[in-house]
């Protein structure tokens, strides 16, 4: 069971890890415009969705054994406005408060804790629970912000994947990585 758990473990860093890295890639193609331009009046930019995400992770895992993980200094709500002092850095700075979060809990989490309840909320959840949660979450937001980079990129993005009329290209040179 301890290996099982353990390769969980492994399993939710490198999903969440993934889905900075998608996020990131992303974001470093837009210019400031893009970052914070929105759809319309009521929708949220790629900046308003990286300062949420990184307000959310840095709340939800910071001491969570200790403390809820609605922690009482976060603001939820400002974190859909932007607000006076917020640049690309600062929201930047944010993003990776909330990830570094995330990178320590990782880096204490132990198999047994995955069983471990915490509070979210006032509300109960075990670890596994609680990452499984902030995962799907995350990648919500993560993928509505590769959307919108895509969106405004338009014919000048750069695919974050396997381009468009080239899987079976790529399949053919996975087949032949893996002959040698």
């Amino acid at each position: 069971m301890a290996d099982q758990t353990s390769h969980a473990l492994g399993a939710f860093r490198a999903e969440f890890s993934s889905l900075r890295s998608l996020t990131e890639r992303a974001v470093a193609q837009l210019d400031d415009r893009e970052f914070f331009s929105t759809l319309d009046g009521e929708g949220n930019s790629v900046a308003i969705l990286l300062k949420h995400v990184g307000g959310n992770l840095r709340s939800r895992w910071t001491d969570i054994f200790e403390t809820d993980g609605e922690k009482p200094d976060r603001w939820r709500d400002r974190e859909f406005e932007r607000e006076a002092g917020d640049s690309r850095a600062s929201i930047l700075a944010r993003w990776e408060t909330g990830w570094r979060a995330v990178e320590e809990t990782f880096e204490r989490l132990e198999p047994a804790d995955l069983d471990r309840e915490i509070l979210i909320r006032g509300e109960k959840h075990t670890v596994i629970r609680a990452l499984t949660r902030s995962l799907g979450h995350t990648a919500g937001h993560v993928h509505q912000a590769v959307l919108l980079a895509r969106h405004w990129r338009g014919d000048r993005w750069e695919t974050l994947s396997i381009p468009r009329g080239e899987s079976e290209r790529f399949r053919r040179d996975l087949s032949d990585r893996r002959s040698r």
